[in-house]
């Protein structure tokens, strides 16, 4: 009577017709064998316990329930209907949907532009036109092609065949598209900022209105070493602004939007959604024609996917404002063969609007020199460290001078060869791009505090800037440093 009693008060699975308790165990162990196909009204049931099982609580108890109801024919949500087949019509029931990307997208949708870049057109002595590479090229773009990092939006022709001969025909072509946002209306003009490997070797510059309408650009300026130029165009026709956010106050995993014209104008004011992967990421910036490491940019790094095409358009917050200017992308193979996607960077807007007030009121951007040609300490080994530097084993950062320019004021105030720089103005200094920043925040005329090692002994000098980045003249041979 008994084991009766016991029989009845054990609970079995529906599914294996084992113990309850030991159904539950094997959720937790290896997966189970395949077992014989189910069909119809059972197959959905068995997806319904499974899913009870392992939701557990009241989403468990939701599901089985389901399964029994369904057990006695009960409705499983499909309507039926006495219309003759063929006769399906779309449901009158809409989605009323407003969120935060939408509006954040619609207050700068107007403002963002596809920029042409048009050039003389060249032909060869085949008679064939060199047609421009859609994926760009140049401006961060890796030599080794493994894990490369492209910029996007400037077609390139292969201009390095030895056996052509170009002429200049005088009629101009579209060489590469590119992206822009329209971020000033004064005077009747309308200024655009854009990358500068878009608007690079034009000889016209073309601006596509986020309405279809096309405007003749002025090309304003344009500076390399952050990927910059300012473009003006008649303010006329131009509706919409977009305004700048503090890119300091950025955090990583921030939802950002990145729009622009992938692939070119016909999808003009595409947007897609990402976060912000990284608020400041080092990367090398490489000369196009050489593949040598120029010197290094500091960038946000954004999951939000950025194409051809894609460059010098806006990466924006939720709030509508613009806190980047979209710029490269990691593409390819990393070196150990791991595939690169979704690493897309953009230029902080804090260092955008410094450097587009510059060009509209310079034209160029003139930056206060060392006449020093440097590397990070960390790509210096141990060992040259202790034996040629003559560090103190507590100092692990910093920049390492690797030589100087013929006119170089730092070596004029006392710097050496192989003294490592530590800090700029009391702020500490532990990569060339550091050094950079640092010394990018000042003008041509300002004096800096340097604090540096000469080998074991920690010195202080004071220097004003009165070289600046045009005057260099470097007489270092090392390909591997950078000129400051």
């Amino acid at each position: 009577m008994d084991n009766q009693n016991n029989d009845q008060e054990k609970k079995f699975d529906p599914i294996t017709g084992a113990p309850l308790s030991q159904s539950r165990q094997a959720l937790n162990a290896a997966a189970p064998q395949p077992k014989k196909r189910r069909s119809g009204l059972k197959s959905t049931a068995l997806v319904a316990v499974v899913a009870a099982l392992i939701g557990g609580g009241v989403g468990g108890g939701a599901a089985y329930y389901g399964f029994t109801k369904t057990a006695q024919g009960q409705d499983l949500g499909v309507t039926s209907t006495t219309q003759k087949a063929g006769t399906t019509q779309v449901s009158n029931v809409s989605v009323n949907e407003s969120s935060a990307s939408q509006t954040a997208f619609a207050k700068v949708e107007k403002a963002v532009v596809s920029v042409v870049n048009m050039q003389k057109a060249q032909s060869t002595s085949s008679g064939l036109d060199s047609f421009g590479d859609i994926f760009g090229n140049g401006w961060g773009s890796s030599s080794d092609g493994s894990g490369s990092s492209d910029s996007y939006g400037s077609g390139s022709s292969d201009d390095s065949d030895s056996n052509s001969s170009s002429s200049d025909s005088g009629s101009l072509e579209e060489y590469g598209e590119g992206s822009g946002v329209i971020y000033e209306k004064k005077d009747g003009k309308a200024y655009i900022v854009t990358n500068y490997h878009v608007v690079e070797g034009s000889d016209a510059l073309e601006v596509i209105m986020s309405d279809g309408s096309k405007v003749t650009a002025k090309l304003v300026g344009t500076d390399e070493d952050t990927d910059l130029a300012v473009l003006s165009i008649d303010g006329s026709k131009v509706t919409t602004v977009a305004s700048f956010g503090d890119s300091s106050k950025i955090a990583a995993g921030q939802t950002v939007l990145a729009i622009g014209s992938p692939l070119g104008s016909q999808y003009a004011t595409s947007v897609t959604q990402g976060i912000i992967s990284a608020t400041s990421r080092t990367v090398d910036t490489t000369d196009e024609t050489t593949g040598q490491t120029t010197g290094q940019a500091t960038v946000i790094q954004t999951d939000a996917a950025i194409n051809s095409g894609n460059s010098g358009g806006p990466l924006i917050n939720l709030s509508g404002q613009v806190i980047g200017i979209n710029s490269m992308k990691l593409s390819g193979t990393s070196n150990s063969n791991a595939t690169i996607e979704g690493m897309g960077f953009a230029i902080p807007s804090n260092e955008v609007v410094s450097i587009i007030n510059q060009l509209v009121a310079n034209g160029k951007v003139v930056r206060p020199a060392l006449g020093v040609t440097v590397r990070d300490l960390s790509s210096v080994t141990s060992d040259q460290q202790e034996s040629l530097l003559k560090l103190p084993s507590s100092i692990t950062a910093g920049v390492v001078v690797a030589g100087f320019t013929d006119t170089s004021i730092a070596k004029k105030a006392g710097l050496q060869q192989y003294d490592v720089i530590t800090a700029i103005d009391g702020t500490a200094v532990s990569s060339v791009a550091e050094l950079h920043t640092a010394l990018y925040k000042h003008s041509v005329g300002d004096t800096v505090k340097i604090t540096y090692y000469h080998q074991s002994t920690k010195k202080t000098i004071s220097l004003k800037l009165t070289q600046t980045t045009e005057q260099l003249s470097t007489s270092s041979a090392d390909s591997q440093s950078s000129s400051n």
